[in-house]
Formats: C-alpha cells, structure tokens, sequence
C-alpha cells in the first residue's frame, strides 16, 4: 500500500503551472503550461488559457531547457572532505549526508540522480538502507536511484560481498554495480553481477577506467549478453588509446548497447588514483560517432575524489565544450537526455506530452547559460522544487559610457 509520501507526490503533480515568457534553446519565446507532471500546452506568449488557479511563474529572460539528470555520483561520501577522519557510517548520519548531497544536486538542476553506494565488508547494507531511505524522503523533489557497489566478489573473500549483493538486488530500485578493477579476477566479478542482474531485471553500473583494452573487450561482450541495460564509466583510459584502438572500443560498446558515463569534473573515487596526466574524459567525439550513448556526471562531491566538487552537471557540460569534447548542445545532451537514458527514464522535450522535468537558468541562449548559471528555477513532476537567485551589482555612481550600461538589481528595490 502506498505511504503518505506517495499520496502526496501525486497529488503534487495534479497542480497546474503556467510558465511565461521563457526563451527556448532554438531561440522561441513561448508559454509553457503543466498539468498532471507532463507539458500540457506550448503557445506564443498570451495564447495559453489556464484555469481557475493555476499558478504563473514569470520566465522573461530565463532559458528553459529538459532538466539534466546525475548519472555517477557517489553520496555516501559526500561532503566529508576536511572533516578530519573517516566519514560516518552511522545510519542516520549517512542518510542525512545523502539526502543534503542530492538536494545540493538538485539545486543545480538535477531531477533524477543515480548514486554509487558501497555495500559489503563490515559496512555490510547499512550504506545501502541508508540511501534507500533517504530516496523515500526525496520523493516528490528528486528520484535517487542507488547503487549497490560492493569490493571484491570473487573466491573465499567475496562470498559474503556476493550474498549481499544478492539481497541487495531485491531492494526496489536499485541498480547492481561495483569496480571490476579492484577484483583479483575482474572478469569474474562482472560475471557475477551480470547474472545477478539477470536473475533480479536489475540495471547495471560498472566503474572500469578501460585502460586494459583486452579485459575491456571481454567486459563489453559480457554486457552486451545481459538483458538489462549496462552502463560503464568513466572510462578514461580509452583517451590513451590511438585512434584506431579507440575507434575499435567504441564499435563494441555500439554493438553491445553499452552506455558510458564520463566524469569531466574529477576522478572517481572507487578507482585506484592515476597520475596527474591522467585524461578525465573518454574521447567522447569519437564514442558518439559510433552511435554509444556517452553521459556526463559529477563523480565526487567534495570527498576524497574531489574536495572541492560541485556535483554541478552544468559545470560537467561546461567542461566538456571547453575541452573540445563536444558543442555546446552535444555537451547538455550528454548532461540531460543522455543521463536520463541511462538511468533507464523517459525523454524529455518542452512539447506536450512529455515529462514537465525542466529547468530555467537565466540567460539569453545555451552557452550562455552554462557559462555563468548563476540563477535557476528547477522543475520536477510539473512543480517548482528549487530556485537559485543571484543578484550582481555594480556600486558607484559611474560617469559617461559606464552610465549607459544594464545594471541587475536586487528586485526588491
């Protein structure tokens, strides 16, 4: 039976929202109408009718785009950095550290969030709990989906990771993952949680760094036998491959279905530490050209991968464009639609139909708006869950030209 929280969700979504004035990414000015948790309407500004109480939220001079989506996060973990020792495993301390994490994701912009959560050893499920109880509270502000990543699975020392991952297998809306790498025997490894994976219809979300091209073959074909969908990732050592190798990589991901998921923003904790050369993106341009579907995520949020990260996926899209890895709509895709198909949701479009998961970000066109994403509305299941506003001011009395120039001002003034 449904508890009150997901009485509540849907009643949430029944609400209707009428989005005025927003500027689209291929340079529209339109209204925006929600209903139900789905886009209902898109019209010239003023050509929209909306009933009695619906609520109108003032777009002029934001760009409203599909939201992104966090597809390799470890929250867990979050927010631990310069705390002086090992982050707590206490469960309700790991609870409230992955609920403050993914609702700092979804200040940003991030709707739906899929999270890397350690099990096994003496954590035991107690991580795992843990974020599962955090994502009953999210509901109705974010989708988290965790997932289970043990350590070593394979021989005597991985019986008691293999029953848990097991068990955690059961748990509702929880993906199988973990690190191949660190595995005595990483074919093994993988082998096991693609069976368990099979057995229970539960996605997969496997960190390798690729840098062995022959065990990266084997992986990719093993994924490519599973029946539920198989996302790898961050995958940077294809970035140390020559062309014709990497070429070679991403036409067995495209045959086998596999998505990637790349970390623009930092290394991934869970992987062994690399060399500060280390590259931190797969050649994306040469993966997308194979027909792979490539994600971008954030990977540490300001724990012992990244101190400083910001768990930001607008920041990892940012990252992308200046690196040349993509254009800038190549960049959001892999933020937004390709995020969401990796973990498993529907498409997003601001055309009727479609999921009302949105997000506005002040300025007039996209690079713009990745290049200073200082103000955000965040839009899930068709109501407002989050806003940033920033306000810049330019103080003095200027004299001449400098008097001519716009000024934002706080708009209580």
């Amino acid at each position: 039976m449904p508890d009150h929280r997901d009485r509540t969700a849907a009643a949430a979504t029944t609400s209707a929202l009428l989005l005025s004035g927003a500027r689209l990414a291929d340079g529209r000015t339109v209204d925006v109408r929600l209903g139900g948790g789905r886009v209902e309407a898109v019209g010239t500004p003023g050509s929209l009718a909306a009933a009695p109480g619906t609520q109108r939220l003032d777009l002029s001079g934001y760009l409203l785009l599909p939201a992104p989506a966090e597809p390799h996060a470890h929250h867990d973990t979050a927010l631990t950095s310069g705390g002086g020792g090992p982050p707590s495993e206490e469960p309700d301390r790991l609870r409230r550290r992955i609920i403050e994490a993914a609702l700092l994701q979804l200040s940003h912009g991030a709707t739906a969030q899929r999270s890397q959560i350690r099990i096994g050893d003496v954590l035991g499920l107690r991580a795992l709990e843990a974020a599962q109880g955090a994502r009953r509270a999210l509901l109705g502000l974010a989708e988290l989906q965790p997932v289970a990543a043990p350590r070593v699975l394979t021989g005597l020392a991985g019986a008691d990771n293999r029953a848990q991952l097991a068990e955690a297998a059961q748990l509702a809306g929880t993906t199988l993952g973990g690190c191949p790498d660190l595995d005595p025997d990483p074919a093994g490894y993988a082998e096991i949680v693609l069976a368990i994976a099979d057995d229970r219809d539960c996605p997969i979300d496997l960190h390798t760094d690729a840098d062995d091209p022959a065990r990266f073959a084997r992986l990719v074909t093993a994924a490519g036998a599973c029946r539920t969908a198989v996302t790898l990732g961050p995958c940077t050592g294809l970035s140390l491959l020559p062309p014709e190798g990497a070429a070679r990589a991403a036409d067995q991901l495209a045959a086998a279905g596999v998505a990637v998921s790349c970390l623009p923003q930092s290394p991934c904790a869970a992987l062994p530490p690399r060399r500060p050369a280390w590259p931190p993106t797969p050649p994306v341009r040469t993966l997308l050209a194979a027909g792979v579907t490539v994600a971008a995520g954030s990977g540490a949020v300001r724990d012992a991968g990244n101190p400083v990260g910001r768990g930001d996926p607008l920041e990892a899209a940012y990252l992308l464009a200046v690196r040349g890895a993509c254009d800038t709509f190549g960049a959001y895709r892999a933020v937004s639609s390709a995020a969401r198909a990796v973990l498993g949701l529907p498409k997003v479009r601001i055309e009727p139909g479609f999921p009302a998961e949105l997000l506005a970000v002040r300025g007039e066109n996209l690079p713009g708006a990745l290049s200073l994403a200082y103000s955000r509305v965040v839009i899930h299941r068709g109501r407002v869950v989050a806003r940033t506003s920033a306000v810049r001011e330019y103080c003095g009395s200027p004299s001449g030209p400098l008097a001519e120039l716009p000024r934002q001002l706080d708009s209580r003034n």
